[in-house]
């Protein structure tokens, strides 16, 4: 089976949840986030009666069909110079986005493949339109399998990596966020180098790009150990922990359940411990909001089930007395109830007791 390209793929619905419940913490990324529409016809093409045909359109389902039949006949046409192509894919970019009809009309139309053919364009343009369409076609789940068995995940990974703009490198991040929620389909994007790319994002990105690439490494990682190991392995602990420290990041809830997924690993469990992640994660159960202090509770339990060391560390930095007041709290449920004492319990056991592990031993 081609890595990019797999026979069949089938569409798992995500709830996010793992040992604690995500939903209110991840969502899917959203559709194109730039400009509603470009602010000069140079910068995509599109005159002002083409974006009046384009509102028309949104506004009315039956109207669409002739309009995007010929949006997607003029990507494949050699006789299109640059200007025609930047206008066609800016149209099917916004009517992708506005109309979640137009979204199957586009695909079924065949605009799948000239749109993944302008990934790899020179114009830098073309670039930020293919890479936007797609992430706006794949806001339909039916979309999903079409757009992964045309070969998109190398591509897209490509333009994580060398989009021309913010906008088409966080884009690619959320079209491969969709296209992961596939059967199969994290391991494949994880193999395809999408990981170290997410976590790079994650360093170096503003707000929106930070969060696109939280999300989509969780999707990546919640259920693929071999993703996971890549994770850790490229780096994504210290600056997960660096949101999780900032209180003022927005970002805390998101990165810790990021870094719960990593410590089911031993890898991570090493690694959480060794930059630092003990006093991060007492800290949030002592003071952080109740979701906060429960997945940090989980994450804590991870590090120290194995280890007598890490028990040791955590319980000399002052971890029982906010766990009690945890497991004690009418506002916690029942389930961050059991994981506290539990925990608890493995800190109040003797020291020289459990099979110890991690690098500090």
């Amino acid at each position: 089976m081609e890595s990019e390209s797999p026979p069949m793929c089938r569409y798992i619905p995500r709830s996010y949840s793992d040992n604690s419940d995500t939903s209110a913490t991840f969502s899917d990324c959203n559709s194109d986030c730039s400009g509603e529409f470009p602010s000069t016809p140079l910068s995509g093409g599109t005159t002002s009666a083409s974006l009046h045909r384009i509102l028309l359109s949104c506004a009315s389902v039956d109207s669409s069909d002739e309009l995007i039949d010929s949006l997607v006949a003029e990507l494949s046409s050699p006789s299109n110079d640059l200007e025609s192509l930047r206008r066609a894919t800016t149209e099917l970019r916004l009517l992708a986005k506005h109309n979640p009809e137009n979204r199957i009309r586009i695909a079924h139309a065949g605009a799948v493949q000239p749109l993944i053919s302008f990934l790899s364009h020179q114009d830098p343009i073309l670039q930020e339109n293919g890479v936007t369409a797609l992430l706006n076609l794949s806001l339909c789940d039916e979309n999903k399998a079409l757009i992964a068995e045309a070969g998109a995940i190398r591509p897209l990974v490509r333009a994580l990596k060398l989009g021309p703009t913010t906008a088409a490198r966080e884009n690619a991040a959320c079209a491969l966020l969709r296209l992961s929620q596939l059967d199969g389909l994290a391991t494949v994007i994880g193999r395809a180098g999408a990981i170290p790319l997410l976590i790079n994002l994650l360093e170096t990105s503003g707000p929106r790009g930070k969060k696109d690439a939280l999300t989509t490494l969780y999707s990546l990682c919640n259920g693929s150990r071999e993703n996971k190991l890549q994770a850790v392995q490229h780096g994504a602990v210290r600056p997960l922990l660096e949101l999780m420290a900032d209180s003022e990041s927005g970002m805390v809830d998101k990165a810790a359940f990021v870094l719960h997924a990593l410590v089911t690993t031993s890898e991570g469990r090493d690694a959480a411990v060794q930059e630092g992640g003990i006093p991060v994660l007492v800290e949030m159960v002592e003071a952080g909001t109740q979701r906060q202090k429960e997945i940090a509770t989980l994450a804590l339990l991870q590090i120290c089930e194995e280890s007598s060391t890490y028990r040791t560390m955590v319980a000399r930095e002052g971890a029982i007395p906010p766990l009690v007041a945890l497991s004690q709290s009418s506002n916690a449920k029942s389930k961050s109830k059991t994981k506290a004492e539990a925990l608890i319990e493995l800190l109040r056991q003797p020291r020289s007791s459990g099979r110890s592990r991690g690098a500090a031993e």
